[in-house]
């Protein structure tokens, strides 16, 4: 599951952080001390839980959880056990006072991974194709003989070996076609296949003769998934 970590005390955070690597099934993709920034991430990444702190400046919360129309499962993470009831109004998945003991934390996360694969368990199976205008056709593109995905304002270029597609469209709409096991997004213009990444050198990807920066925001979460294929 890919995750969120808002809190504005930076401590907190590095607790969060520090379970969320013991746990294999969590992806931690980025943390804040601002739930404003929080929007940012939200807005440019697939989000499926948030670990999220009640008591912070200009909007808490809760009154965060409730300006989102259609919220990722949400874990509370504070220092005050008045707002209970509240939370679990809100359909939050916990709630963990702080400090926070390990086993308390894989409880709760190993709930939001049930409920995450109950809710994924009727799904269709996995596509391997995409359909994609270009032109005055509409072409069939395999997920497998993606290289990269590169955006372009209103449009997005789709980079194969041997061929280019150009097609209107943003990438945050191409980024929620593409299966989240092998695309990840490393920077605010590019997608990246992981399987077909050859080399990572100087905070760049390699493909064959071609190499793509991996912008500052998404490094972390980029490195996270790519230290799960290490030996």
């Amino acid at each position: 599951m890919n995750c969120l970590a808002i809190d504005d005390e930076p401590l907190a955070l590095n607790v969060i952080k520090d379970f969320c690597s013991k746990l294999e099934f969590l992806n931690l993709v980025d943390t804040t001390t601002n739930p404003i920034d929080a929007l940012q991430i939200l807005e440019s990444h697939q989000i499926d839980l948030i670990f999220l702190d009640i008591q912070m400046p200009n909007i808490n919360g809760l009154e965060f959880t409730k300006t989102m129309t259609n919220p990722p499962m949400i874990i509370f993470t504070t220092a005050f056990s008045e707002h209970a009831l509240e939370a679990y109004e809100l359909n939050a998945i916990d709630y963990l006072v702080k400090p926070i003991p390990f086993d308390r934390f894989l409880k709760a996360a190993n709930k939001a991974q049930s409920l995450h694969k109950l809710q994924h368990t009727h799904q269709t199976p996995i596509q391997e194709f995409m359909m994609v205008k270009a032109d005055y056709a509409t072409l069939k593109v395999s997920f497998r003989d993606i290289l990269y995905v590169e955006g372009l304002k209103d449009y997005v270029k789709i980079i194969m070996k041997d061929q280019m597609i150009l097609t209107k469209s943003t990438m945050k709409h191409i980024e929620s076609k593409l299966p989240q096991q092998n695309f990840i997004r490393m920077h605010k213009s590019y997608i990246a296949n992981l399987s077909k990444i050859e080399k990572i050198e100087s905070n760049h990807i390699v493909y064959e003769t071609e190499k793509l920066p991996i912008g500052n925001s998404y490094r972390n979460a980029f490195y996270s998934r790519i230290d799960k294929f290490k030996l």
